[in-house]
This record gives C-alpha cells, sequence and structure tokens, in this order.
C-alpha cells in the first residue's frame, strides 16, 4: 500500500467566516494550485464545508473532471466561542497543552482526532492520491501528529494556500512540505 494524501489550506480568503469567499488574489492562487497538481493524478477530494477551502480546490476539480466532497471534520477548530483579546497566547498555550479546552472551544486533541479520522479514511480508500483542503489551526494540529516538534511555530509559519504531501506506506508516514505560497 502506498497512498500519498496532499493537504493543502485554503488560498487568500476575505474573512474567516464559514461563507467568506476567497480574494481575487486567492482566485489567482487557485488557478496556480490547479496547475502545480495537475500531474498528480488525483482520485479524490475532501474538503472542508467552508466556503473558501472549496473555492481554493475548484479549479482543479473542474479540470479533472473531479467531485468534492465536503466533511465537517475538516471545518477549523474553534479555540473559543468568547472573545478573547489575549488570543495568541492563549493559542500557543493550547499548542503546549492539547488537552487544554476554552469556553466553546475544543481541545488541540478533539480536533487532532476529527482530522486525523479523515486521513484514517483515506488510508483504507480506494484512491491512491488524495486531497484534503482545510485550514491552518486543524492542518497545523495534523502536522503536529506526524511530527510531535511542529506545533504553535508550525501553525505560525503556514501560508495561504500551502502544500504537504503525506506519502503512507505499510509501515510508515512521511510528511512534507511541497509548496508555500511566496
Amino acid at each position: 500500500m502506498n497512498k500519498t494524501v496532499y493537504i493543502i489550506r485554503h488560498c487568500e480568503a476575505t474573512g474567516q467566516a464559514p461563507d467568506a469567499p476567497l480574494t481575487e488574489k486567492g482566485k489567482e492562487q487557485a488557478e496556480e494550485l490547479a496547475a502545480f497538481l495537475s500531474d498528480k493524478e488525483v482520485n479524490r477530494i475532501i474538503s472542508s464545508p467552508f466556503l473558501r477551502a472549496i473555492q481554493t480546490i475548484e479549479p482543479l476539480a473542474e479540470k479533472n473532471n473531479l467531485k468534492i466532497e465536503t466533511d465537517h471534520r475538516l471545518r477549523e477548530r474553534v479555540l473559543s466561542t468568547v472573545s478573547m483579546p489575549d488570543w495568541i497566547e492563549k493559542l500557543e498555550a493550547a499548542y503546549t497543552d492539547l488537552d487544554l479546552k476554552y469556553e466553546g472551544g475544543e481541545s488541540g486533541n478533539e480536533a487532532t482526532r476529527r482530522i486525523v479520522d479523515v486521513v484514517n479514511d483515506l488510508r483504507t480508500s480506494d484512491a491512491e492520491n488524495s486531497i484534503i483542503v482545510a485550514h491552518g489551526g486543524i492542518i497545523s494540529l495534523l502536522l503536529h501528529y506526524y511530527e510531535k516538534n511542529a506545533g504553535f511555530e508550525a501553525w505560525r509559519t503556514l501560508s495561504n494556500p500551502d502544500v504537504y504531501a503525506l506519502k503512507i506506506s505499510e509501515h510508515h508516514e512521511q510528511i512534507e512540505r511541497i509548496w508555500v505560497e511566496a
């Protein structure tokens, strides 16, 4: 069994709301991303249901005549439902303690389980080359799952868009950054 899961952070968007669309620059990035991925022989695309994630992968899906499946498990992690003026410090603490949970939010471990479940579903699927499109917070937790030294700093250095390749074999996983927006 040799599979590749391309993990994509969405392109530049107008905001953080679930219905926030891509900016004009984000739409151009989505076209560039489609060109970059055009030779990857993708069999399956799974996206966060958030509009910016779907719009990120639409150009590739259209070019390759692939359906975009949406999966709520790829939505962005909610740190808290209350306003926190010191949210960046709270976020950093949540990477140090993955069980830390703020009011109305989910812990890092809870969010990690969601995205790892998606990857595990792909591991057992027929698709050899898949794409998941998601968000910086949830992707950085997946990076941490595979590379324990990744965490808050990995989140800080993610770009819009960003692409990682997770290579999965029978007894080994390897994750590598393959494209970053300059």
